[in-house]
């Protein structure tokens, strides 16, 4: 027999479903023997089938959470300027960031999701670090510091959604 997609390759072997001869480079080991890539059926899971509707809404949700994110983290650190604080801030900022835009997408996961996690992560950051501050022009932690909890709110919000 020859593989039905490789007609040069000789083979002994046949989809245990509609019986096509297949090739080791064309059979899917699957729980109840080898299939064709046809009957295998290779679907992503619904979990990281994410449509244009889905990143709509996270990028709406994203933008919201992270303007609120963003004034509370900014408030909380001219109120308490305290560096340890605010780095625990940017984690939870990016924990709600993520877990927002995870509820907003009935909890899908995926590699846009994640950037824009991220992306709303970013917009947290820089309203914390130079919105609040133009509002209430008062003390506040370093840009250096300021950076740092940007990467962490950053990675906080990518591993939540990815």
């Amino acid at each position: 027999m020859q593989c039905a997609r490789h007609p040069n390759i000789e083979t002994n072997l046949t989809c245990g479903k509609c019986g096509t001869p297949i090739c080791p480079k064309c059979l899917v080991q699957t729980p109840v023997g080898i299939r064709c890539k046809k009957c295998a059926h290779l679907n992503r899971l619904p979990t990281y089938q994410v449509s244009t509707l889905y990143y709509l809404k996270a990028a709406g949700a994203g933008a919201g959470i992270a303007i609120v994110c963003g004034f509370v983290w900014g408030l909380l650190d001219i109120v308490v300027p305290f560096i340890i604080l605010s780095l625990l801030i940017a984690a939870g900022a990016g924990y709600a960031i993520g877990e927002i835009i995870s509820l907003s997408v009935n909890r899908k996961r995926g590699t846009g999701l994640a950037i824009i996690g991220g992306a709303a992560a970013v917009l947290s950051s820089v309203i914390a670090i130079f919105g609040v501050p133009l509002i209430l022009p008062v003390g506040g932690s370093s840009l250096l510091f300021g950076i740092i909890a940007l990467v962490i709110a950053v990675a906080t919000a990518v591993i939540r959604l990815r």
